[in-house]
């Protein structure tokens, strides 16, 4: 092995090592009991607690986590899917549809990926008050199903990934463009729609600030928002559940991630044999 190569792995070992420890430690802490929590080594294990922790994770509150683990893949779920199909909708129209004024807007999607989430969240607050959806399952996924990043990423992709000449062929076999979209330009766009989705799953399920500005009734709460209240009271009481509940958040992204990494797989070997 020559020395670039050892500097390169043992470099990659260290930021590896650098983004594993957090989560190690989560693993080694979920274990604890309360008291041995900050007294012992923060990196090893002291006393295997995990069985009564997570007993007192699913009977706290009268059993509210495991309600708030089913919201939140109720919102992550169902708005990463809705913001996938919408913009992988929309991103194939501007990249397989020549109309007037495309370019102005695909340029207006453009300036609102430069707009942060937390910015639009009072603005949002306002407009569901509005129409009534404040602390409602509905005010949550509706505004999670827009993604301006995916419109982008869908036409990047489809421009790429879904050739005219197929599309010609289909409508000269009679398939129309609703038809050709769900069953051509779809599937040749799936790791495109994979990565959105992920992407989107992975920032509602971190979400903090929409469900604590929209959500009022507890059992409507996510993760995010019900682990911040054990936080916020009794700290010293709850805080084997809270890093109990936040080790257990990470199950659902970790096995999403690991189910769908097929598709990346799939279309890093596309194209490679003729």
């Amino acid at each position: 092995m020559t020395r670039a190569r050892i500097l390169v792995t043992s470099f990659l070992f260290v930021v590896a090592a650098y983004m594993l420890l957090p989560i190690w430690w989560l693993v080694v802490s979920a274990s604890k009991s309360s008291a041995d929590l900050f007294s012992t080594n923060p990196l090893w294990f002291s006393g295997l607690n995990l069985g009564d922790n997570l007993s007192r994770v699913m009977s706290q509150d009268n059993g509210l986590f495991p309600r708030w683990m089913l919201n939140t893949l109720l919102y992550a779920g169902g708005g990463a899917f809705g913001a996938m199909l919408l913009a992988a909708m929309a991103g194939y129209a501007l990249a397989k549809f020549p109309f007037r004024g495309r370019n102005v807007l695909f340029g207006v999607i453009m300036a609102a990926v430069l707009l942060p989430l937390p910015l639009l969240t009072i603005p949002i607050y306002l407009l569901e008050s509005k129409i009534g959806l404040i602390n409602t399952a509905w005010g949550m996924l509706l505004p999670s199903m827009v993604s301006p990043f995916g419109v982008y990423l869908a036409r990047a992709f489809a421009q790429v990934a879904v050739p005219d000449e197929l599309l010609d062929a289909g409508r000269v076999d009679g398939a129309g463009e609703i038809r050709l979209f769900f069953t051509v330009g779809l599937r040749l766009m799936a790791p495109a729609m994979v990565t959105l989705f992920l992407f989107q799953f992975v920032a509602i399920w971190n979400n903090f600030f929409l469900p604590m500005m929209l959500l009022n009734d507890q059992e409507l709460w996510p993760i995010t928002l019900g682990l911040v209240r054990w936080h916020g009271i009794r700290t010293g009481f709850l805080r084997d559940a809270v890093v109990t509940g936040a080790l257990l958040s990470l199950i659902p992204v970790v096995l999403a991630f690991l189910s769908l990494q097929r598709f990346w797989k799939a279309d890093l070997a596309a194209g490679s044999i003729k």
